[in-house]
């Protein structure tokens, strides 16, 4: 199947199901948890595709909303579940989960700590994994998304614990500190030990995610495409939102089709079972100069750089224009606060960021990568086409 992932590469065409085509018989049935975030829209988009190794798939898709209105013509049972609820989950996925054979997990929730956070996503995950395993005779693989921080520490830690040295590779010890990766880590070896191998496992690592979801807590390209609107808007020029570290310095980035490529490569090939990957582009960039692209993008003037200059202050008190901008140009009915995350902005531009080593992916089989430049442009496109922004 390594035709498929070569393809994948350089951005395989996302042809649609045919319409006039006898319903397939699926092959393999997959449950999307976190299907309105970044990864999981991709893997929505994907999975149902004709060509997807390990197809044809159904796909259960779980959020926690109402099924979004981008999401109205994928080819997805959506399910609207709090996993976050035991009794909630329980309802929801038992009654399906005899129809699995994989599970891709990549939904999580934020709090103010990271103490907070292990303890809900862990009670996130284990929630799934209970209403599911017990009743899923044909599950066969489990996909868990957790991301760069199992290298660098949790956000509230930046700066007061020691990362590991760039570049991240995957057989770097924990750091000593919270972490509700490691946590759900340790659920996932704990409930799959429960089987006896009947069900195999993947953990996927990406860096900062190119990628498309309205609803997501860390969609940057999202926040910076309503910046650089509300610039447009206003007049100003499009100031750089971090430091001079992280200006000149080289960045990887994740794709998010990449990433569910990622994933379903490990759902079916043998050789990735029981393995955790990093996964990012495979070729560097500087946000000096996706900023200029960024500014043509929009119409606007791209500023010197400044040191000192936060996204999270200068975003205060623009609810009102924002709510303009969204009648003037007929948008997507979103709030600011929905549309844009600041402070996580300003976070992933605070430093240089470090960079990981993609070597034992690409040694058990994975060769797909991705043009970052033309990954940007592609989800700006996307945000645009889907009146997110104009």
């Amino acid at each position: 199947m390594s035709w498929w992932w070569w393809t994948g590469a350089i951005g395989a065409a996302k042809k649609r199901i045919d319409e006039d085509d006898a319903p397939p018989k699926y092959k393999s049935v997959a449950l999307v948890i976190g299907v309105t975030g970044i990864t999981g829209n991709s893997l929505a988009e994907i999975l149902p595709l004709s060509d997807t190794p390990g197809g044809p798939w159904k796909v259960y898709g779980v959020g926690r909303r109402p099924r979004p209105f981008w999401k109205s013509d994928y080819p997805v049972d959506y399910v609207q579940c709090d996993v976050s609820d035991a009794i909630d989950a329980a309802a929801k996925l038992s009654p399906i989960a005899g129809e699995m054979t994989h599970i891709f997990y990549t939904a999580w929730v934020h709090r103010s700590t990271e103490i907070e956070n292990c303890a809900v996503n862990g009670a996130m995950f284990r929630n799934v994994l209970n209403a599911v395993i017990p009743n899923a005779p044909n599950l066969r693989h489990i996909c868990l998304q957790t991301g760069r921080k199992h290298y660098m520490g949790p956000y509230d830690l930046w700066g007061i614990i020691q990362p590991h040295e760039p570049p991240f590779y995957e057989a770097l010890p924990r750091l000593d500190c919270p972490s509700f990766y490691y946590t759900q880590e340790d659920i996932l070896f704990e409930e799959v030990s429960k089987v006896d191998g009947r069900i195999t496992w993947s953990i996927h690592r990406p860096g900062v995610i190119f990628g498309f979801s309205p609803y997501s807590f860390m969609n940057l390209i999202g926040s910076l495409c309503v910046y650089a609107t509300i610039c447009k808007h206003e007049g100003l020029p499009l100031k750089f939102p971090g430091s001079k570290e992280s200006w000149d310095g080289y960045y990887d980035v994740s794709d998010a089709d990449l990433i569910a490529e990622h994933h379903i490569w490990a759902a079916v090939d043998p050789y990735a079972k029981n393995e955790a990957f990093n996964i990012t582009n495979g070729d560097l960039l500087k946000w000096k100069h996706l900023w200029k692209i960024l500014a043509e993008q929009f119409g606007v003037e791209e500023a010197e750089f400044e040191e000192g200059f936060s996204l999270e202050e200068a975003m205060k008190g623009k609810e009102g224009v924002w709510e303009e901008i969204v009648r003037e140009k007929k948008l997507a009915d979103m709030k600011l606060n929905e549309a844009g995350n600041w402070w996580f902005v300003d976070a992933i531009f605070s430093g240089q960021m470090p960079l990981d080593s993609m070597n034992k992916s690409k040694e058990h089989g994975f060769r797909g990568f991705r043009n970052s430049q033309k990954s940007f442009i592609s989800w700006i496109d996307k945000m645009k086409a889907n009146k997110i922004v104009p």
